[in-house]
């Protein structure tokens, strides 16, 4: 079965012109031009991936982003920000709502699709994972299911923060610097920033950590990367 990717994009020879691209791709596309339309679309079409533009007409990608990951149906849905803002602060606030990833335009048709597969890739690995259980101090990693657990409770992790936390507990105890976890989840040919994995870890501690200003699952090896300790 073809994957699914829906374009919410609202200047039209953009979206076409990743829609044709796709296409001879092997993928099934759809296309909003209107951010009002965007959720309804993810809800009826249930993409695959998400390719989702910010300065959209009556309502911004970031709004768009922020209601996927709060809505249970679709809150795992992998999200590609397409944008025109080239800033830190505007990459950083895309990752900081969710999305699994960026490019800013103009972009490299060949690097949006090496992207995508990277993404709906590393999905297929997660979703076909062993059907066996990482038990933690007070944390189980459903490693069939991509769910994790705190003391019963199911966190709410995005794709990239699961993977990111399933790389770090399997390798306990050693430091993984930032360049090999940006190449490892994100995939050898992607064009990335260290400063991606400092916003996910940044995440992750919020969600499994008890106080994320003072970690202590996920230690911050200074000028080197990061390390997963075990409190058992």
């Amino acid at each position: 079965m073809k994957n699914k990717i829906l374009i919410v994009e609202d200047e039209v020879n953009i979206l076409e012109l990743i829609k044709f691209n796709l296409e001879k791709n092997g993928y099934d596309v759809y296309g909003v031009h209107d951010g009002n339309l965007a959720q309804e679309a993810i809800l009826k079409e249930r993409p695959s991936l998400v390719i989702l533009d910010l300065m959209l007409p009556n309502k911004d990608g970031l709004t768009i982003l922020r209601e996927i990951r709060e809505t249970k149906e679709i809150k795992n849905t992998p999200v590609i920000i397409l944008t025109a803002r080239e800033t830190e602060f505007d990459k950083v606030l895309g990752l900081d709502f969710g999305a699994d990833d960026y490019l800013t335009k103009p972009f490299s048709i060949k690097e949006l699709i090496a992207r995508i597969k990277a993404i709906l890739r590393r999905l297929k690995e997660v979703e076909t994972e062993s059907d066996n259980i990482i038990k933690l101090d007070d944390m189980e990693v459903y490693q069939d299911a991509f769910k994790v657990y705190k003391r019963g409770e199911l966190l709410n992790l995005t794709l990239k923060e699961y993977e990111l936390l399933l790389l770090l507990v399997k390798n306990k105890g050693k430091v993984l610097n930032r360049n090999y976890l940006l190449d490892t989840i994100w995939g050898y040919d992607y064009i990335g920033e260290t400063r991606t994995v400092d916003v996910h870890i940044r995440h992750l501690r919020q969600k499994i950590e008890e106080d994320d200003t003072n970690p202590v699952y996920i230690e911050t090896v200074r000028g080197v990367g990061y390390r997963f300790k075990d409190q058992r």
